[in-house]
């Protein structure tokens, strides 16, 4: 990931073992379920924190801890009367900071303000619609309340199942006077520095989610890599995440690289990954004046 755009994880390895000194057997939520969004989908701008999934069904604990938080009425704040973005929602504990979140749900279990602990595979709720959502389902999110961050579920729970790699759909250079110029063979620019905008959009097999953010988005200028965008985690500071709107673009772009483009030929290369590991790449080559 380029130090420019943001700040990753050192290594999953090190997310893997923020609860207990070791990895966490984790499993989905919502098994069998859709995936409508996942970890860093440009929301408007936003990265997305977690994955949205939809269908019906009980929301089970995705791995053995304690139950900290319950949610209650609804979601509906009583002084303004505005639902609450997460609706139903329960969190659990476990360890060493590391939280799991259980949003947008159509109901949490009777008496759930009342479990002491869960183990991986207990029913929390049911999926349903609650808070800001407008299908059946449920927000899965995991949260490092040590280092202030959100952590992608694609590096905890099993893989599902993906055949298809994600497709580069555009590519823009952004001007220092914030022009946008689409990459095309042959395109003549000034010398400059450059931003280097990516549109990509992942799909998985069997139909079970499109439109996805990729796992990863490489960049290169003439063979010398320029921006590595790894969706692992998104540090959150005061609430915000950072510096989201020096990555995510309002279109469903992102920033993944910079670089100063001097006169000659420049060939830029995006490779695009998945987090199944399936790749897809680009290559343009233009003319610098």
């Amino acid at each position: 990931m380029s130090a420019r755009i943001w700040k990753a994880a050192a290594a999953i390895a090190a997310i893997a073992a923020l609860a207990g000194g070791g990895a966490i057997a984790m499993e989905w939520p919502l098994p069998g379920a859709a995936l409508l969004r996942n970890f860093s989908f440009n929301d408007f701008g936003r990265p997305h924190p977690g994955v949205t999934l939809a269908g019906g069904g009980a929301v089970l604990a995705s791995a053995a801890g304690e139950v900290f938080f319950v949610s209650s009425g609804l979601g509906v704040v009583p002084a303004s009367g505005f639902p609450s973005p997460l609706g139903e929602w329960v969190a659990v504990d476990h360890g060493n900071g590391f939280v799991s979140v259980y949003a947008r749900l159509g109901e949490v279990l009777a008496g759930g303000d009342r479990w002491p602990r869960v183990e991986a595979g207990d029913p929390l709720g049911s999926a349903g619609v609650s808070g800001w959502s407008g299908a059946e389902g449920a927000l899965f999110m995991l949260h490092d309340r040590r280092e202030r961050r959100w952590v992608n579920p694609a590096v905890m729970l099993p893989p599902l199942p993906d055949a298809l790699a994600p497709q580069i759909l555009g590519i823009w250079l952004l001007g220092e006077d914030g022009s946008m110029t689409a990459l095309a063979p042959g395109l003549n620019v000034p010398q400059g520095r450059y931003g280097i905008v990516v549109a990509v959009e992942d799909a998985l097999s069997y139909g079970m989610g499109s439109g996805l953010a990729p796992h990863r988005v490489v960049v290169s200028v003439n063979g010398t890599e320029v921006g590595r965008l790894s969706m692992e985690t998104i540090t959150a500071r005061d609430g915000e995440p950072i510096p989201a709107r020096r990555v995510f673009a309002p279109f469903p772009a992102i920033e993944a690289g910079e670089a100063w483009l001097t006169r000659g030929q420049a060939l830029i290369e995006i490779v695009a990954q998945d987090a199944a590991g399936n790749s897809a790449s680009v290559a343009v080559q233009i003319e610098v004046e």
